[in-house]
């Protein structure tokens, strides 16, 4: 990376580098950019884009408008020297890349945590260094100037995050002496904050400490009138006890002799009761979790007695780290509960201890809290109410950690709001939250950056840092993890004389990675083994099953094929699954479906116990119904997108029936089901082609070449064809073959590879033809009559394709002899036969339309708009391309896009509307640079050109022709490279 870019948020939006201002587009273009700035390094779907920019009313192209947002930003980063990955597509939206960037959130984000630490060390002139800088980098009100509710509800958060800071800055600023400075700065805060009672007791204190006791006073009674007047309450404890105190002149107001480490309220007198500390050592080499930590750290703010105790919820998957948090935070916040530190495992999830009763822990921290033996009831009930008793007038921080149920819980709590429990669970625990008002604590596997983190913090010389790449590959191998990371890093640090390259060599076999990280006293096998032991048996039973499959993610329906269940029963399983931390939810797919994930080690896990308590018939038939319904759905989307089941030939793998009421549900849009699940049927294909279900395979990938072929997923495609191909040919599958084929040799076609596509389709052909299947050669005939057509051989094209329409038609095959007809008519254009083509486009558009075949007839009508281009009819040829445009744009069919603004500027510039022309054609050069098509980039530059000589603009016509002539030869289109070279021959004659 040349050049570094500094994102503003803290302000108006700015982007800049090395000092100079880098202007970034219109509304919508900067909208885009703050809220993919708002999640950095984390993907922000299209749609959350959409809603962002549109407000939950967006036009039919809005996700077509995004990506020209998209390519605009793109194109004014890369004019700055930022390569293309600094924002990258991943499915399902959009990434901002901050490495070797800075973006000043990020910036205030990492001071501020780093001076909570300088806090909790009691280094206090480090922390207010750390808080100012942070402050400081405030410039007005976030994103002001870009507007929409999402960036507009993010800008209030960060205001309030701001202010919180704010506020405690100025108590290390207290604690420094430094009351004076910091005067002013509360003073405006609290005018225009008035209901903000911490700033307002800081205020007060600090003119008190400042000699304005009058002052502080006034600040008070301020504040009781609008808190009277706006609220209808009196203040809070705080600010009474405050103001009582300077009426008392309260020698404790004083500032101290020495800056204190920063406790959120004065500790109450210890008195003469013991003051227990149960808590276990901190944990070594603790990493991240900063916002985790911040949400406990809400637990101690602003509590009184009368409230209910403050409770924090930290759930996740085993071995996630949730005893590791609690722990850590109760150090941390250790000095704000002067009264004592309890700490209890309660064995919820234990291979050799019983789940412990409340009971026996209150018996265990009565007597922490001075109460002889013999004086402690026997009756439960009396022990909750003698325990609740001790800590009225106390502040004890109570750590119930790996609880199974929540009657473990409850009898613990104390009654006073001045304490605060931590709770850890990997089950859901909802009735701490509905009944108890607990702060839920999600813990995840750590981010990249702080995975690595943890490995360099134990793994000593450097070894981590010497092989970046190893590192990463380690810490995904780990899932992130944090037991796995420590077991992993635990391994290399005890074996000096292994590389990491070498440990993650052993991690990558599948079959042994569990055995790997489970040796010695930590083991993540024995961690899901105990969360897998309590499972009901249906619930054991998918769970496990779902190990067999190899797919990033899932919806209900499979979990369904899996157990032959209905689809609302297994998806109250996998909710289930969820509840228990041995599933999560990824989202919501475009059909409205939640898609669940297994982490790679519990993946690994489900896959033991399946192939250890399941017989191999029974694995076979469960993961054949979930391979098969795949198939079922696919070739029905395929039926429905086309129209009919046309240019198609299936094999003959049996159907899993699907409902048909889900299948309505699912395909009510056949291209987005296949766009949420292209990862998880690429997936499916590989596995089938790998298990030697090369039928299933073949007949999957022509299942969904519609969506490869819509969206551009050239390299998926290939990906699935070349996969299967393997596969028919070991199995000696002719048929399938053939048809994999010619999905090659249509896939090298399109990228001009022609030897190579005649090669596959020649093959395709002869296999077509030693095995009798009619229709597979009409389809390859069709394919071959393109080639030959690419070549500029339109007389054997049109031989072939006379041959192919007889063929489809005699087969029943409409929509393929619509899509033959529509070559016969560009044929017809490209011999300068206008009318030749408007009869055969007029016909192709009718059988498209007849059977809803709407790319079909994308296609169609844009040849018959060209030949009324070559007519002069322009509003026939306008009108053409408008209906192409609408259709391609619904469909979110990039390269159809770009040639129908291409039809619709060159048929403007014809018409004498060279401003409106320029319009489409550089929305065009936009789109196409998204997808990597130089055949089509080259086409628009060439118009372009052609539009900017008309206009006298010589200089940038030369340069657009000759960028023309550069994508046809990198495109290998000879014919269309003559045309520029002849355009910029011309342009050099003006």
């Amino acid at each position: 990376m040349d050049v570094q870019l500094d994102f503003g948020l803290l302000g108006p939006l700015s982007v800049s580098a090395a000092g100079r201002r880098i202007a970034v587009g219109g509304p919508r273009q900067r909208s885009v950019l703050a809220l993919l700035l708002l999640s950095p390094d984390s993907v922000v779907s299209v749609d959350a884009l959409v809603d962002a920019v549109w407000q939950g009313d967006p036009p039919a192209t809005a996700r077509t408008q995004v990506a020209i947002c998209v390519a605009g930003l793109r194109k004014i980063f890369r004019a700055e020297g930022c390569g293309d990955d600094l924002i990258t597509t991943v499915h399902p939206g959009y990434q901002l890349n901050t490495a070797g960037h800075r973006v000043d959130l990020v910036e205030f984000n990492e001071l501020v945590a780093t001076a909570e630490q300088a806090v909790s060390r009691g280094d206090t002139a480090a922390s207010g260094e750390l808080y100012d800088r942070a402050l400081g980098l405030w410039r007005g009100p976030v994103l002001s100037g870009v507007t929409g509710r999402a960036v507009e509800d993010e800008a209030a958060r960060l205001e309030e995050v701001r202010l919180a800071y704010y506020e405690e800055s100025t108590k290390v600023q207290l604690a420094l002496g430094r009351h004076r400075e910091v005067l002013g700065g509360l003073a405006a805060v609290v005018r225009e904050h008035p209901l903000r009672e911490q700033a307002r007791h800081t205020l007060m204190l600090t003119q008190y400490r400042a000699g304005q006791r009058a002052e502080a006073l006034e600040t008070f009674r301020e504040g009781r009138r609008h808190f009277i007047d706006e609220l209808g309450l009196e203040p809070g404890p705080l600010l009474q006890q405050l103001h009582d105190a300077i009426l008392q002149d309260d020698p404790a107001l004083l500032p101290p002799q020495s800056a204190p480490v920063a406790v959120e309220r004065p500790a109450a007198p210890a008195g003469t009761h013991p003051t227990p500390s149960f808590l276990p050592p901190n944990v070594p080499a603790f990493t991240g979790r900063g916002e985790e930590i911040a949400t406990l750290d809400r637990l101690v703010t602003d509590r009184s007695e009368e409230q209910p105790p403050a409770i924090g919820f930290i759930t996740g998957v085993a071995g996630v780290g949730k005893t590791g948090l609690a722990v850590h935070w109760a150090h941390r916040a250790s000095a704000n509960f002067p009264d004592g530190r309890l700490y209890v495992d309660l064995y919820g999830h234990d291979e050799t201890h019983e789940p412990t009763t409340a009971s026996e822990v209150l018996s265990r921290f009565l007597r922490a809290l001075g109460v002889p033996s013999e004086q402690i009831p026997a009756d439960p009930n009396e022990r909750g109410s003698l325990y609740r008793s001790l800590l009225a007038d106390r502040r004890v921080l109570v750590v119930l950690d790996n609880v199974r149920t929540i009657a473990q819980v409850v009898p613990l709590l104390p009654s006073n709001g001045r304490c605060c429990v931590v709770v850890t669970s990997r089950l859901p625990m909802e009735q701490l939250m509905l009944r108890y008002g607990a702060i839920r604590v999600q813990l995840g596997v750590l981010p990249p950056a702080e995975a690595v983190e943890l490995l360099a913090r134990i793994v000593p010389e450097g070894r981590i840092e010497a092989d970046p790449a190893q590192t990463e590959r380690l810490s995904e191998l780990c899932d992130r993890l944090p037991l796995a990371l420590r077991i992993a890093a635990a391994r290399l640090a005890s074996k000096s004389h292994w590389s990491v390259r070498h440990l993650v060599n052993r991690l990558a076999d599948e079959r042994r990675r569990l055995d790997e990280l489970s040796q010695g006293e930590s083991q993540v096998r024995a961690g899901f083994a105990l969360s897998y032991r309590y499972l009901p048996s249906d619930a054991a039973r998918l769970y496990r099953r779902l190990g067999l499959l190899e797919v990033p993610d899932f919806t209900a329906w499979v979990g369904a094929a899996l157990l032959d269940v209905h689809p609302f029963e297994a998806e109250r399983l996998m909710e289930h699954l969820v509840d228990v931390q041995l599933l999560e939810v990824v989202g919501t797919d475009a059909t409205g479906q939640l898609r669940y994930r297994l982490q790679n080690l519990l993946r690994l896990f489900a896959r033991e116990r399946v192939l250890q308590e399941e017989e191999e018939a029974d694995r076979t038939e469960s993961l054949q119904r979930a391979l098969r319904s795949w198939l079922t759905i696919a070739e029905q989307a395929h039926r429905l997108e086309y129209g009919g089941d046309f240019s198609i030939i299936h094999g003959g793998t049996p159907r899993t029936p699907v409902d048909p009421i889900l299948m309505e549900e699912l395909l009510a849009t056949p291209l987005d089901w296949l766009e949420a699940e292209r990862l998880s049927l690429i997936a499916v294909i590989e596995q089938a082609a790998r298990l030697g279900e090369d039928e299933l395979a073949w007949d999957l990938t022509i299942s969904i070449a519609v969506l490869f072929e819509t969206r551009n997923y050239v390299e998926d495609w290939r990906f699935c064809a070349e996969r299967s191909l393997t596969a028919t040919r070991a199995s000696g599958n002719v048929r399938g073959e053939a048809m994999m084929l010619e999905n090659l040799g249509a896939m090298r076609t399109r990228a001009l590879q022609l030897a190579e596509a005649e090669e596959c389709l020649s093959a395709s052909l002869a296999g077509f033809e030693q095995v009798g299947e009619e229709h597979g050669r009409a389809l390859a005939l069709r394919s071959l009559a393109i080639v030959d057509r690419t070549r500029g051989d339109l007389e054997t094209a049109g031989v072939r394709l006379h041959e192919a329409v007889a063929t489809f038609r005699k087969v029943g095959d409409v929509s393929s002899e619509a899509h033959a007809l529509g070559y016969l008519a560009q044929g017809e254009l490209d011999l300068g036969r206008a009318d030749g083509a408007v009869r055969f486009g007029l016909e192709s558009v009718r059988i498209s339309r007849a059977i809803g075949e709407t790319r079909g007839m994308a296609q169609a009508i844009h040849r018959l708009a060209r030949a009324h281009l070559i007519q002069g009819q322009f509003e026939l040829a306008e009108e053409s391309f408008r209906e192409v445009a609408r259709i391609v744009r619904a469909k979110g069919d990039l390269l159809g896009t770009v040639y129908a603004q291409l039809g619709l500027g060159e048929t403007k510039s014809q018409r004498g509307f060279p401003d409106e022309a320029a319009a489409e054609l550089l929305a065009a050069l936009e789109v196409v640079r998204q997808i990597d098509n130089p055949l089509a980039e080259g086409r628009v530059n060439l118009a372009l050109s052609h539009l900017n000589g008309c206009q006298g603009r010589i200089g940038e016509a030369r340069r657009q022709a000759a960028r023309a002539s550069e994508l046809f030869l990198r495109a290998g289109s000879m014919r269309n490279r003559e045309l520029a070279e002849k355009e910029l021959a011309r342009l050099a004659s003006d």
